[in-house]
């Protein structure tokens, strides 16, 4: 099959799982301008250092084609090379490749398509003295060690709204089964990838590749080659996103900017049928890791972000397969002018 008719057969198997699109694609000058930065990015690492992933580390434990059009993630062949060169990957002495799998035409597609509702969305605004809220329902799951020394399998209960300050100058509210609880402050403008403000997302990059470096670095960091985590890198930035996006009241572009980075990550595909926390049916961008496979689910026509699971492909200690052992629905969000409101 030559690369035309590959092509035109991945549009069509990503248009059955998908309806088209409710809001305009973008811009031809936009591809094109979004191709020659990626492009670009590819050039400049590779002048830099070999463009290789480095082995994986040794498993100790268990931790929690060119030329096609954005849509179809820019190619499969240039998804795999942006991933590699912004993620910052192949530092110190070079190493073997890893094959890895670029993401699938049918996720970024409807990445993009998330992307783009994100972009036509009303912009928010948020000031010093106002509060993001969240509502989520659904639950986790631990395991926790009994008298006798055995493992037990526990469900928690997710279900809670918080009220988190926008610069972090104030405790965050949360509140869980009618019971109020206060979580320490920080000071102004403070925040990070794991306890993040409305003023830190409104402070990262929103173009993808310098957006998914930042994301990348840290995962890097803390689950890439030399450190005792067998989660990886690409897992560990796929995870964090998710945890973004469920913030809920994150500015606009940020938004759409996780969601395009999120389409650069190697092993990213679609699950064509999820059911979040509360129920809501949709379709789900999914990535696989140890027998696990996180979901992202979005309404099928709108393309909103409704939740995120976990879904077990092996039977292992946290249940049988098929099992689901984390379902988070996002099911209120906004900003409000003081903690306890809801918009």
């Amino acid at each position: 099959m030559n690369p035309d008719q590959r092509e035109r057969t991945e549009r069509e198997q990503a248009g059955r799982v998908l309806p088209p699109a409710p809001c305009p694609a973008p811009a031809p000058g936009r591809l094109e301008a979004r191709r020659a930065h990626l492009l670009s990015e590819i050039d400049r690492s590779t002048r830099s250092r070999p463009l290789s992933l480095p082995a994986p580390p040794a498993r100790t434990g268990r931790a929690g084609g060119a030329g096609r059009g954005w849509g179809l993630a820019v190619g499969a062949a240039l998804a795999v090379g942006a991933a590699a060169a912004v993620f910052g990957l192949g530092s110190g002495p070079p190493t073997a490749p890893v094959p890895v799998r670029p993401a699938s035409p049918a996720s970024v597609r409807l990445l993009e398509r998330a992307a783009l509702a994100a972009d036509t969305s009303p912009r928010t605004t948020a000031r010093a003295g106002q509060y993001t809220y969240v509502r989520t329902v659904g639950h986790t799951s631990v395991l926790s060690e009994t008298r006798t020394g055995d493992m037990r399998l526990l469900r928690e209960d997710a279900g809670m709204e918080e009220w988190t300050s926008v610069d972090g100058s104030e405790p965050t509210l949360r509140r869980k089964n009618g019971v109020d609880a206060l979580l320490p402050g920080g000071a102004p403008g403070r925040g990070g990838l794991n306890d993040p403000t409305y003023a830190f997302l409104d402070a990262l990059p929103t173009d993808p590749g310098e957006l998914l470096e930042r994301i990348g670095a840290e995962a890097e960091l803390n689950h890439g080659a030399g450190s005792d985590s067998t989660t990886g890198p690409h897992q560990e930035a796929f995870v964090s996103i998710g945890d973004l996006l469920r913030q809920g009241a994150a500015p606009p572009a940020t938004t759409a900017a996780l969601y395009r980075a999120a389409a650069l990550i190697p092993g990213v595909d679609v699950v064509p049928e999820a059911v979040d926390a509360a129920g809501r049916r949709g379709v789900a961008v999914a990535r696989t890791h140890d027998g696990e496979r996180t979901e992202w689910i979005f309404d099928r026509s709108t393309a909103r972000f409704l939740g995120e699971r976990t879904v077990l492909l092996e039977d292992n200690a946290w249940g049988p397969s098929g099992a689901v052992v984390t379902s988070i629905a996002l099911t209120g969000s906004g900003i409000v002018d003081a903690a306890g409101r809801t918009p």
